[in-house]
């Protein structure tokens, strides 16, 4: 789809603005706002938005209003659908502040309409009306900027004309049943039901989530569990009582999924290959408390080699680094005690792109070689960076096509076949690649996006039953969008719970609510901080990581962002690093010993 000049779109729009706004009139006795929460003081309740949140200031009337910033790539469009009489005439009406801002409607039937600004340094009013066609019952309204023009602000949208009578709820689904059923989700259909406009599933009692179709897959489940399942029905009117209870019982845990590993977890990175700041730690003098432990880092010998080779830090560097037997023998003691040592790949130097078949193999052979050396119990994926991005044709992350992305999902299951259910498995992708595909996916429809936004979601959905944890760096990260459809930003609890909940709730892919990434287990998934101020940006004290984990498991202690359920299984914390941690006096294992015991 080719898209327009702004100037071009401009002045077309301007030449029917003194038209649009002549058509406008008073509203009748009998008309009334249908306009879900036009001022914006339920945050964004009632509006879909690509890239929006509530703002106090600046605002028209009342206490918020809506911000939202195009990209190069991205209006900023805000909507929501509204039930509408046909044959009808309608009055639409809001305040904006911004450049280019835009107010209009479509699917009204007849000509869809809208109204805009090129400028309003203050609050301004746009207005334009329609009428409805003959047999046209719903329509959406929406605002939104002009691409890379800086935000504008929204507020008091209205939507004036005859109201609708919302009638009854619809009745109670029937013939609600299971499906296919796995160790993490259990397939639901049910009958249809006349007037509904969506379902809710609702789990053991709490509702998880809404659909349009009468099927649904619920995700994120522990292994051989039982649950209750009931549907209600939705429409304008308001919800059904629910259905009858079905029950399922997830299977058990698919092959190297858990590795036996403590049912919470405290994963650490340990510098093996270079000193810094915090200095080297000896692989022996590690505290018990660490289960497992990533030996950072593997680095290929070139970006598209596929050759990586692990360096032990060279006495130069590391005074007090132990000889290559004492390693091995420190190795085989941690695992003794139940602790894994894995191989970290990547890092922030290691930029890793199998851009072909022969790279693939190589990787193949080059780390199984490392893991054989040092008898190591599996591999940690840390690739940062530019090592994975998307190509312009590659749009859905269920049957990826860029190459960097088919041969390392096809080098990581050939490493799991080789090593067998035991290898564990664990991914450690920034929110940049993972969350941030909620909004945006590879280099977008029009284009000119960032190729990396989102990359992650097509291995880590093909790894999903070969994964032993995801733990997503929630630091080094700009504001990223939640569930909530605001943004949530490094420094407290929050940013922890939203990026989580996200994993464990599962999302529609840049918007799309037919692709959507479905949940992980909850075993599957630690949440990945910094050890302290000197080891990234976003680091945050114990009492935000204690007020992170109730929330997570126990729903209590939550701040503004409201999760989705509760997950008491999380398996854990990651941290970079364990070096970092020693520096700071083991303030980030204290923390974890202390809520898990």
């Amino acid at each position: 789809m080719d898209r327009f000049r702004p100037l071009a779109l401009l002045t077309a729009a301007a030449l029917t603005l003194s038209g649009l706004t002549a058509l406008s009139s008073a509203a009748s006795a009998a008309d009334a706002d249908l306009a879900r929460n036009g001022g914006f003081e339920a945050g964004l309740d009632g509006w879909t938005c690509t890239a929006g949140t509530t703002v106090n200031s600046p605002v028209r009337s009342g206490s918020s209003a809506l911000q939202a910033t195009p990209a190069g790539g991205d209006n900023a469009r805000c909507a929501q659908t509204v039930t509408v009489r046909p044959d009808s005439q309608y009055t639409l009406s809001g305040h904006v502040r911004g450049s280019y801002v835009y107010l209009g409607a479509s699917g009204t039937g007849t000509t869809d309409v809208s109204t805009w600004t090129q400028s309003a340094p203050t609050w301004q009013q746009l207005t334009t009306t329609f009428r409805t066609g003959p047999s046209t019952t719903r329509v959406t309204l929406y605002t939104h900027g002009w691409y890379g023009t800086g935000a504008y602000y929204a507020d008091d949208i209205s939507l004036v004309g005859p109201a609708v009578d919302a009638g009854q709820p619809p009745a109670p689904p029937t013939g609600l049943k299971t499906g296919a059923v796995t160790s993490s989700s259990v397939a639901l259909s049910w009958t249809s039901v006349p007037g509904a406009t969506g379902y809710a599933v609702h789990r053991d009692g709490s509702k998880i989530q809404t659909v349009t179709g009468t099927s649904a897959t619920v995700g994120g489940l522990s292994p051989s569990t039982a649950y209750a399942f009931q549907v209600s029905a939705v429409n304008e009117a308001g919800e059904s009582a629910k259905s009858a209870t079905v029950t399922a019982t997830t299977t058990a845990q698919p092959g190297g999924g858990d590795t036996d590993l403590p049912a919470h977890a405290l994963v650490g990175y340990l510098h093996a290959s270079f000193a810094n700041g915090s200095g080297y730690t000896r692989l022996a003098d590690v505290p018990d408390s660490w289960d497992v432990i990533d030996l950072a880092f593997g680095e290929p010998t070139s970006v598209t080699s596929g050759d990586v080779r692990f360096d032990r830090c060279p006495v130069t560097e590391c005074p007090n680094v132990e000889s290559d037997a004492d390693f091995k023998a420190a190795i085989k003691a941690k695992q003794a005690a139940g602790k894994k040592v894995l191989i970290s790949i990547g890092g922030q130097n290691g930029q890793v792109q199998l851009t072909t078949a022969a790279a693939r193999d190589t990787f193949v052979t080059s780390v199984s070689k490392i893991i054989d050396e040092y008898g190591l119990d599996g591999l940690d994926i840390d690739f940062e960076g530019h090592s994975l991005s998307l190509n312009a044709d590659d749009t859905d992350f269920k049957n990826p096509r860029t190459p960097v992305i088919v041969n390392l999902i096809s080098a990581l299951k050939t490493l799991k076949a080789r090593y067998g259910d035991d290898f564990v498995l664990t991914m450690a992708p920034e929110t940049f690649f993972v969350q941030l595909g909620y909004q945006y996916y590879g280099t977008g429809p029009w284009g000119g996006q960032d190729p990396r936004a989102g990359a992650y979601l097509p291995v880590i959905h093909a790894l999903r039953d070969d994964l032993t944890l995801l733990h997503v760096q929630d630091y080094n990260s700009g504001p990223i969008m939640g569930l909530d459809n605001q943004y949530h930003s490094m420094g407290g609890a929050d940013f922890h719970v939203a990026m989580t909940d996200m994993l464990l709730t599962g999302f529609p892919v840049a918007g799309n609510a037919s692709n959507v990434f479905q949940p992980l287990r909850p075993d599957q998934v630690a949440i990945g901080m910094p050890a302290s101020t000197n080891a990234g940006n976003g680091h945050v004290p114990p009492a935000e990581v204690t007020k992170a984990l109730d929330c997570l498991t126990k729903k209590t202690n939550c701040g503004s962002y409201a999760t989705h359920g509760t997950w008491p299984a999380l398996r854990g914390l990651m941290t970079w690093s364990i070096n970092w941690d020693r520096y700071g006096g083991w303030e980030f294992q204290r923390t974890f010993d202390g809520y898990f015991g």
